[in-house]
């Protein structure tokens, strides 16, 4: 027998035909584009593709773990469909974020807020569902859930109290940077973001120096500038790759030295999006820094911080003797005090 259910897919307006997992087909009484207002357990577990609904099938209690796409609709995948349209409640960062991509792709299930704000007030809550039995879908504003955004707390508490938790992978805009950088891919770091004080950002730096591997991080255009010129003055002219706003309408990568890097994103005012920086390792038994590159760096240093800083800047950047360094900066120090003449 034909079913009918009242459920809205953007872009649809009256009867379509639902095919089921098994191929059955069901009948679905489409609304135009508002969402019709229906209890949990009686909406349609459906979504959209190709402009046909699709029944998803029936989803394992537990904890899943989906991958959005970060700027391209096309990028989520047939299994992130299904999980979100057939979960109990979707826990996502912004539920406006999350309502879009649902509406386009004809999805109704509930969504609540998970967030860094909430969080504490929110996991009980999510875990008490999962121990009635119910699938809940975790999902980011974009890209892959716990990757520079909350959730392993609730991950780490869900395991811990004996519930399923299932990765459903797709897009990161860390994979996707890497892969297009044309650096080295073999080994690399996530750093995801720096943080936004100076100081605090240029001794993170400092100590991703010597990680022997390619660098990955996260940065808002206000700030990429100041960080592009602060990884130039402490790494030096290593390779990297700006990428922004990947996989949407203005994506835009750029490679070169860090320098040069740095020198295009200076107006950091006119500058929007969201940045990926992805950033070549240390030379692996390449020559050291020689005295008029140490003298450099120091100057560029001493105009950031005190000497004691500087110099530990600068030793952790170049692989020389701390000692060494000290001198140095004295030297500078001394010659930047004659340089102003006599006192008067």
């Amino acid at each position: 027998m034909e079913t009918i259910m009242n459920l809205v897919f953007p872009g649809f307006c009256g009867i379509s035909p639902v095919m089921t997992a098994s191929g059955a087909a069901v009948t679905v009484r489409t609304m135009g584009n508002k969402p019709a207002e229906l209890p949990t357990g009686d909406r349609a577990r459906t979504y959209v593709l190709a402009g046909r609904a699709v029944q998803a099938p029936s989803l394992a209690a537990g904890l899943h773990l989906v991958a959005t796409p970060i700027g391209n609709m096309r990028d989520i995948t047939l299994r992130a469909l299904e999980t979100l349209a057939a979960a109990d409640v979707i826990a996502c960062e912004d539920t406006r974020v999350t309502r879009k991509l649902l509406d386009h792709y004809g999805i109704a299930t509930p969504l609540t807020p998970y967030h860094e704000h909430n969080a504490a007030s929110a996991r009980p809550k999510l875990l008490a569902r999962l121990a009635a039995g119910e699938a809940i879908a975790l999902v980011s504003d974009a890209g892959t859930p716990l990757v520079s955004d909350p959730g392993f707390k609730l991950v780490r508490a869900a395991s811990e109290a004996g519930h399923a938790v299932v990765a459903a992978p797709g897009p990161s805009a860390a994979l996707a940077a890497l892969t297009v950088a044309g650096l080295p891919t073999d080994r690399f770091f996530f750093e995801g973001f720096l943080p936004s004080k100076d100081g605090q950002r240029r001794n993170r730096i400092v100590e991703l120096s010597r990680v022997p591997a390619t660098l990955i991080l996260y940065e808002g255009g206000p700030r990429v500038g100041r960080t592009l010129q602060a990884l130039a003055e402490i790494l030096g002219p290593r390779p990297a790759a700006v990428c922004r706003e990947l996989t949407k309408l203005h994506e835009e990568v750029r490679r070169g030295d860090l320098a040069a890097l740095a020198q295009a994103y200076q107006s950091d005012a006119e500058i929007r999006g969201e940045f990926t920086l992805v950033v070549a390792p240390p030379a692996a038994g390449g020559k050291a820094a020689d005295e008029g590159e140490v003298d450099a760096l120091l100057r560029r240093a001493l105009q950031q911080a005190s000497v004691k800083d500087a110099v530990s800047e600068v030793a952790a950047a170049t692989g020389r003797p701390r000692r060494e360094i000290y001198q140095r900066a004295l030297a500078l120090s001394d010659d930047r005090d004659s340089d102003d003449g006599p006192a008067t």
